[in-house]
């Protein structure tokens, strides 16, 4: 899912996102709450009608903002209070407010409250903070009311298979349309959240969607397809994009590095995005080092493209029987130019 946090995937249109395929997009309800408010967004009809986006669309819950927000937040058992980002003010996001203002909004998939520990925390915290994970996200079910929204469920449980399989009893117990499997790609090693979700996603109901909450390298996004994961959002692509940096089959690209002033092949010869299709790596590399907007947009345009095709081809391996095999491939293709170092992102 490319990542909209404002009510907008940085740099593109919507016309874009349906270009390349896009089937769905994340709003972040935090942000959208804030500003312009949620009440002026359902005034004007639901965030697809104020973004001009008729697709599908995910809103998270303001889970990871507990994360990300740490040093100005505050947890209780009525909810989170949070010093907002753009002015100071004090608000404070129950499981009820939460759940109404993603109604407000009218996405169609809508995301519990819950808290998002850092790998680090301690396993007496991770097991507090499950538990009244789980004790809100009771309230948001309670709360929910659109029978036209889908309401997902969180696993947490920090690295602790234990408290894994305790947190994800007592979001099953509760029953939900969705399950998303929080609490990783939050400071643990690469091995320790593969570890985990391996252990975590074959417990999940295989007739619901799972839906790992923050990943978008093209590396970890295979692996995790590989783990039984169906849905995923990151706003890798595109930051990477606003540093000049291009998703390729062959690794990743700096296009700030000098080798790219005088390289007049396609941005990634096996793309069919605008950006590959018309303009050349020095092109580009030359938009970039001006900070040129239009730089940024196809760079943007690019890897969300690359990302969503990565996917796309991912299903067909997997229909056809041959995504283990595939993968192994890719990955190893991938790898073996993105290792070498000499692209990497300052």
């Amino acid at each position: 899912m490319p990542v909209g946090t404002k009510g907008t995937v940085k740099g593109l249109t919507p016309g874009d996102l349906r270009e390349v395929g896009a089937g769905i997009v994340l709003g972040n309800t935090y942000h959208l709450y804030l500003r312009p408010g949620s009440d002026l967004i359902k005034e004007a009809g639901g965030l697809h009608a104020f973004m001009g986006w008729h697709g599908p669309i995910l809103t998270d819950s303001g889970g990871y903002q507990v994360f990300s927000l740490a040093q100005t937040r505050r947890i209780s058992e009525e909810g989170v209070e949070f010093a907002s980002v753009y002015d100071g003010s004090r608000h404070v996001f129950t499981p009820e407010l939460t759940t109404r203002v993603q109604e407000d909004l009218g996405s169609d998939v809508a995301v519990v409250l819950d808290e998002c520990p850092p790998a680090d925390a301690g396993r007496e915290y991770h097991e507090e903070s499950l538990r009244r994970t789980a004790r809100w996200a009771r309230r948001c079910k309670e709360a929910h009311g659109r029978r036209d929204q889908a309401l997902f469920g969180i696993v947490q449980g920090g690295l602790y298979p234990g408290l894994r399989e305790e947190s994800l009893g007592l979001t099953v117990e509760i029953g939900f349309d969705g399950y998303a499997v929080g609490g990783l790609s939050v400071g643990e090693s690469r091995e320790e959240m593969l570890e985990t979700l391996a252990l975590t996603a074959p417990m999940l109901p295989a007739e619901k969607p799972r839906y790992f909450m923050g990943i978008g390298d093209p590396v970890g996004i295979l692996k995790v397809i590989a783990l039984g994961v169906d849905m995923f959002d990151s706003v890798l692509p595109t930051r990477l994009a606003r540093h000049g940096a291009a998703l390729t089959q062959d690794g990743r690209i700096n296009l700030k590095n000098a080798r790219y002033r005088t390289d007049f092949g396609q941005l990634d010869p096996e793309c069919a995005c605008e950006a590959c299709a018309g303009y050349s790596r020095a092109y580009l590399a030359h938009l970039v080092r001006e900070n040129e907007l239009l730089g940024h947009r196809l760079v943007t345009l690019h890897n969300v493209h690359f990302s969503v095709d990565l996917c796309l081809k991912a299903r067909r391996e997997i229909e056809a029987g041959r995504y283990e095999e595939w993968s192994r491939a890719w990955i190893a293709r991938y790898e073996s130019t993105d290792r070498a170092g000499t692209d990497k992102l300052e």
